[in-house]
């Protein structure tokens, strides 16, 4: 026997690894700005390009200054200052051109950023929820659903901040930096040493303190989406809640989860808050620094060594390098500053994008089959052939490797022979199962909660894939057969009914979409609903909200037994289909459902015994066993477990 199919209790569907266990990296940056390439390839190297320019014109007053002040200086000696206007006023001119050019890409940017923005957004909610469609049921059996909300709200909106203002900041800080530094050299290498030295001071300051807000930024994220997961199961859960008195308890588990999102908060924000005060006082204490060194080095006469110079041009140590060096100097710790205050937004933006990606990443529900659910009729010599037409009779399309290609009426035959399956390595649920239930027949799983019940219709679904044995349909193994193409052909009405924002027509018509509000009516009558819907203000086009709050929960399962009916399946799953009816609606739906299994191949999951007396074959089943199987009538004469149950309850507990 092969080991069960597992992939871990917290692992399983995604495969990747749990939450707080993966570590973001410059590749998650790199896969945002690839994306962002991808999907704005004009655009957004538009936007980049209005950023750079920007910076580069914000780095130019430091270079006129050196120039306006020299001119100046050699003025003063000479004189002449009608010579020196001429050369002023065009570089102010120039300077001046520049910065409305700067302007107009500034506006440009910030428009452009925000068209890019608030799209890339919308196209990653749009892959995000897609991808989501994708993903096998045990992704959503093992991973909170707030949690996987606040990859939509909380998460997402982290990577509008880093997308709309920290890649803005970051490149343009960075533009400057680079530039200035470059200035810098080519007027006084020593000064520049001194700025440096100050920058070092900046950059542990930084590593340190900078370090400290990661960690607890990436915590906050989490501790969010463990709240948001509490919250929902909290607003799920209210009736639980209250019924049983837990409002107290309640209230101290949240204080706790909430208390531990504070702390990593405050802690965040400590670090963050703290980081551009002290930057900002090292800059100005290396503001002070340089204009004392410059004031020395001019006083000593120290004889210059700069960039220029190493290529022949000569850039003797004066005031006019000394004063432009101050203002550079602002420039250049501001602008470190400005990197170094982007970090908290670049982490929350990154931690956010890669728990993003990591259910992007997640793998996609496995579908290897290539069986196809096709409209059949018959032929003059009687033979299956395809159709476009709806005929009422299906057919599964099976082609075949040298190219011929057959079809197989649905009749809705489905045999498992000697399944095991467990949901975690060494904890099989089901254990050597073998149900064979022919066209028409109704067939019954009776048994304690664990017993395995549910978990066998979730194998025909193919919800689960089984560790050993076969599951065939009409003779097909299933693993043959499109998931898509084998769930169409199933009707299903499960205990937990899920009604969706809508009409009761729409509602009834999510088990067909082709169906016509003839059909929907017609499939109401069938299974009991129609009395209640046309009482309803609005009827058949009355409003559902909520899950159908407004709804009892016997007329919700009865919507829930329409939709089943209107998609009009040859194989049904009834799984406590009736267990949220009061007596009188079970008479009244009973009649229905005999009506709707006519000529069906029927599966009943039910703890009320007197549901399924009336079936073809019931199996009772143990810890993952079928120990007993017969009519109604067999299993009594045995008096076996079905015995006892049945005279001993009617409920099983």
């Amino acid at each position: 026997m092969r080991t069960p199919n597992y992939r871990g209790p917290q692992g399983r569907g995604p495969g990747s690894m749990p939450h707080g266990k993966r570590k973001f990296s410059m590749s998650t940056f790199k896969r945002v700005f690839k994306m962002m390439f991808s999907y704005y390839p004009v655009l957004f190297p538009l936007a980049l390009f209005c950023i750079a320019f920007a910076a580069l014109v914000a780095t130019a007053p430091a270079i006129f200054n050196q120039q306006i002040i020299e001119i100046i200086t050699d003025t003063y000696k000479s004189g002449d200052w009608a010579a020196a206007s001429k050369q002023i006023i065009p570089r102010i001119i120039i300077l001046i051109s520049l910065y409305v050019v700067s302007l107009a890409a500034v506006f440009t940017q910030t428009q452009l950023m925000a068209y890019i923005t608030q799209g890339f957004l919308g196209k990653m909610r749009k892959t995000l929820f897609n991808g989501m469609q994708n993903l096998p049921i045990e992704y959503f059996d093992t991973n909170k659903h707030g949690d996987i909300m606040s990859h939509f709200t909380n998460d997402i909106d982290t990577l509008r901040q880093l997308i709309s203002q920290s890649i803005p900041s970051l490149l343009q800080a960075g533009i400057v930096v680079i530039t200035v530094f470059i200035i810098m050299l080519s007027y006084s290498i020593w000064i520049t040493l001194v700025v440096l030295v100050g920058v070092f001071f900046l950059f542990m300051v930084t590593k340190k303190v900078g370090g400290g807000s990661a960690k607890y930024f990436m915590r906050q994220q989490k501790a969010i989406g463990k709240t948001e997961g509490f919250i929902q199961e909290m607003m799920n859960g209210q009736k639980v809640v209250k019924v049983f008195c837990y409002e107290d308890k309640t209230q101290k588990q949240f204080d706790e989860i909430n208390d531990a999102l504070c702390e990593d908060s405050k802690r965040a924000h400590a670090y963050a808050n703290i980081l551009g005060p002290i930057n900002m006082n090292i800059g100005n204490i290396l503001y002070v620094i340089i204009a004392t060194v410059g004031g020395l080095l001019l006083l000593l006469k120290v004889p210059n060594l700069s960039l220029l110079q190493l290529f022949g041009v000569s850039m003797p140590l004066s005031i006019s390098i000394v004063i432009p060096f101050l203002n550079m100097t602002k420039q250049f710790t501001g602008n470190v500053n400005q990197l170094s205050q982007q970090i908290n937004s670049i982490v929350m933006g990154l931690a956010g994008a890669e728990r993003v990606f990591e259910v992007m990443d997640a793998k996609p529900e496995d579908d290897e089959g290539y069986v196809t659910l096709v409209n059949a009729k018959r032929d003059t010599d009687g033979n299956i052939i395809e159709t476009d037409e709806r005929t009422g009779l299906w057919a599964w399309k099976h082609p075949h490797g040298d190219g011929t290609v057959t079809y197989t009426e649905l009749r809705g035959d489905v045999r498992m022979v000697n399944v095991d399956f467990g949901y975690e390595e060494g904890k099989e649920v089901l254990h050597d199962v073998s149900v064979y239930a022919e066209p028409g027949q109704k067939v019954a799983f009776v048994g304690a909660t664990g017993a395995g019940k549910t978990t066998i219709t979730n194998l025909i679904n193919r919800f689960y894939d089984i560790a050993d044995g076969k599951i065939r349909y009409d003779g097909i193994n299933i693993n043959k057969i499109k998931k898509s193409d084998l769930r169409r052909s199933l009707g299903i009405v499960l205990q937990e009914t899920n009604l969706f924002t809508g009409t009761v027509m729409e509602n009834i018509r999510y088990g067909r979409l082709d169906a016509t509000d003839e059909d929907c009516i017609n499939a109401a009558k069938l299974s009991g609903a129609d009395d209640f819907i046309t009482r309803l203000p609005n009827g058949y086009q009355t409003e559902l909200t909520n899950n159908g709050s407004n709804l009892s929960q016997g007329q919700r399962q009865l919507i829930a037994i329409a939709r089943a009916a209107v998609s009009d399946p040859p194989v049904m799953i009834l799984d406590e289909a009736t267990s949220s009816i009061d007596t009188r609606t079970e008479a009244i739906v009973q009649k229905g459902m005999d009506s709707l299994m006519k000529g069906r191949t029927v599966f009943v999951i039910a703890h009320r015994l007197s549901t399924v007396q009336n079936s073809d074959v019931i199996m009772v089943l143990y810890k993952g066993r079928i120990i007993e199987r017969g009519s109604h009538d067999d299993l009594i004469e045995q008096k076996g477990q079905y015995y006892s149950l049945y005279t001993g309850a009617f409920e099983l507990e």
